[in-house]
């Protein structure tokens, strides 16, 4: 059995049991192969793996038991949809570090679609934002975002910055938006969103298209997002809209 060259062995173990996790390959809850099969597979010896089950088990891919064994966590996100979602705070709530990687800007002629969607003349110019949402570390969802240069002047540049964009949004004289509306369409992947998400063309995405605008009413951006089914779902929250239904019972 040929050995692996001692630099980077663990990292090298981690990084193709974790492809296993996101890729589907090793199931949710499903018990890894015991340690003895581990360094059968990848010619390395204990210690190496010990150390790159320690990684997957602090990034939250895996559960290990006493006794039991090492087992795929069931670590699928519960995404909250509302009049008021923020990814960050979505992730934040569920004890998930979010994070945004910019994959492509540009501005391009509104489209008769987004100038619609935007309440904009066809063709007039709109950031295109490309982008890549991360929760620990792990790709959830890969977005095209759309917003008028005309109000939001320097909108990329701030956003390529890594702020948030409620915080952006507030330095526009915009302290609070919320979601108009949210179509979601489950499909297969194209090529290019199947290497974004880190799975294969075979496994469903959940495809989202969303237009956001201030309290005005007036549109600020539309965007189209995929999601892995395998490791997101996603549930309406109607909670603002109940407690607004009651506190105008108790006003009459």
């Amino acid at each position: 059995m040929e050995k692996r060259s001692l630099h980077g062995q663990w990292q090298q173990v981690e990084s193709d049991i974790a492809e296993d996790i996101m890729t589907g390959r090793l199931s949710p809850k499903a018990q890894l192969p015991t340690e003895t099969d581990l360094m059968e597979r990848f010619g390395v010896g204990r210690h190496t793996i010990r150390r790159a089950i320690s990684r997957l088990e602090s990034r939250g891919l895996v559960l290990v038991e006493q006794g039991r064994g090492t087992f795929v966590r069931d670590s699928r996100l519960d995404y909250r949809l509302s009049e008021r979602t923020r990814f960050s705070q979505n992730l934040l709530d569920q004890g998930r570090e979010p994070l945004g990687q910019a994959i492509h800007e540009e501005v391009v002629p509104a489209s008769e679609m987004i100038a619609e969607a935007l309440r904009l003349p066809h063709g007039e110019p709109v950031y295109h934002i490309v982008r890549r949402g991360f929760a620990d570390e792990e790709p959830i969802n890969y977005s095209h975002a759309y917003y008028p240069v005309r109000r939001f002047p320097g909108f990329d540049e701030a956003r390529r910055g890594g702020r948030s964009v409620t915080l952006i949004l507030a330095e526009y004289g915009i302290p609070d938006y919320i979601r108009l509306r949210t179509d979601i369409i489950v499909r297969l992947p194209t090529s290019e969103e199947a290497k974004q998400l880190c799975q294969p063309m075979s496994q469903p995405v959940v495809a989202l298209r969303k237009v956001d605008v201030d309290l005005k009413g007036t549109p600020i951006s539309y965007s189209e997002s995929v999601w892995p089914g395998e490791r997101v779902q996603f549930s309406i929250d109607n909670t603002s809209q109940l407690l607004d239904v009651l506190t105008r019972g108790e006003a009459g």
